[in-house]
């Protein structure tokens, strides 16, 4: 088999990159308000290094907005069932703007009752898990940020697609030190960046996939035609599973394999994509000074340690995209001709202006 070929990245301003969103998405009827939202979360995924879910996702969706499963212009409904609990229905608009409208029903809770809880059904895939903890800690609050999505892993022993790459996420804010912000699926790596390998030309390492008749493959195209496998094994199934109780079984959204995902624009049902949020207070059990000196030192703590052989450097949660984000803010977001191609067509669609590299 031929070895795929590297290629070239050109680099996109942060402001050029939201121009060419925002207007896109208002070209295709979206709503200005609900735009912002999504072109937000998209670039901020962009910006830190998580390209597997930043805008070289807007071809999936505006292919399914255009199939009629998924509604651009659909505003999300909320029923505050308790003081502190929220149930939304996304009325299968943007996950973006359906977990961003459960993120604050949340938020507003816990300022008032120290916690907030919201569940979400009838909503779709909403991108970087991190953009959303990073709401909650722009009010001061800790997170939790639970997902379900398309199966794409087996149940641990099995060979077929049933569970989600589904993230878990949470945060809490620190005072002179960054803050805590914990971004992970429960598969050795995200499915996005087999999708994305696979439209850059790369190969992937031997023990992120299977391919379809169940061998482990560097292909990431032979990856998409198999299944994902789950980190440490019956741990990472077991968190697949937990997230599918979290935010599909107990949201009444769709769960157990049967997620529409955001890629599968053939497939006519709505997505029913379920979340689970949570916002805390942390000034609880303490002043909110002592718990931000004591996440300080918790920082210190962990990356002041002893360092393992050949490790220069001792990393926080959250910490390395932080630096990225600095880079990216100051170079541009990179991408391939291919991945501009992409969001060019996309443009030309509508007659939208094309993306401004530099």
């Amino acid at each position: 088999m031929a070895q795929p070929t590297k290629q070239e990245y050109h680099h996109i301003t942060p402001h050029n990159a939201k121009t060419f969103v925002l207007t896109l998405l208002e070209k295709n009827n979206i709503p200005a308000s609900h735009a912002e939202t999504i072109s937000h979360a998209l670039i901020q995924a962009d910006l830190r290094g998580v390209d597997t879910h930043g805008i070289n996702r807007l071809p999936s969706y505006l292919e399914r907005l255009r199939r009629g499963t998924l509604n651009g212009s659909a505003t999300p409904t909320i029923t505050q069932t308790t003081p502190v609990v929220a149930h939304i229905d996304g009325q299968n608009g943007f996950g973006f703007v359906a977990a961003h409208a459960g993120m604050q029903a949340a938020i507003d809770s816990a300022q008032i009752y120290g916690i907030g809880l919201a569940s979400v059904k009838r909503s779709n895939h909403f991108g970087m898990s991190a953009w959303l903890v990073q709401q909650a800690l722009d009010s001061g609050m800790m997170s939790l940020v639970f997902t379900n999505s398309s199966p794409a892993l087996p149940a641990w022993g099995g060979r077929e697609k049933l569970l989600g790459v589904s993230p878990i996420a949470c945060g809490a804010p620190a005072g002179e030190s960054p803050a805590f912000v914990l971004d992970m699926a429960p598969s050795v790596a995200a499915r996005g960046k087999i999708y994305k390998a696979a439209r850059r030309g790369e190969e992937i390492p031997g023990d992120w996939a299977l391919d379809g008749e169940g061998k482990r493959t560097t292909d990431a195209r032979a990856a998409l035609e198999g299944v994902m496998l789950p980190m440490g094994g019956p741990k990472g199934s077991g968190l697949a599973v937990m997230m599918d109780v979290f935010s599909g079984v107990l949201s009444g959204s769709a769960f157990g394999g049967n997620v529409v995902g955001p890629y599968d624009s053939e497939n006519e049902r709505e997505a029913d994509v379920g979340h689970f949020l949570v916002a805390i207070r942390p000034d609880l059990f303490m002043g909110l000074e002592e718990f931000k000196e004591r996440m300080d030192y918790l920082y210190r703590r962990v990356v002041g340690g002893e360092r393992m052989e050949g490790v220069d450097r001792i990393y926080y949660p959250g910490e390395i995209e932080l630096i990225v984000k600095e880079e990216r803010m100051r170079e541009g977001i990179p991408f391939v001709e291919g991945e501009i191609e992409a969001l060019n067509r996309e443009a030309d669609r509508v007659g939208a202006p094309r993306l401004v590299v530099g």
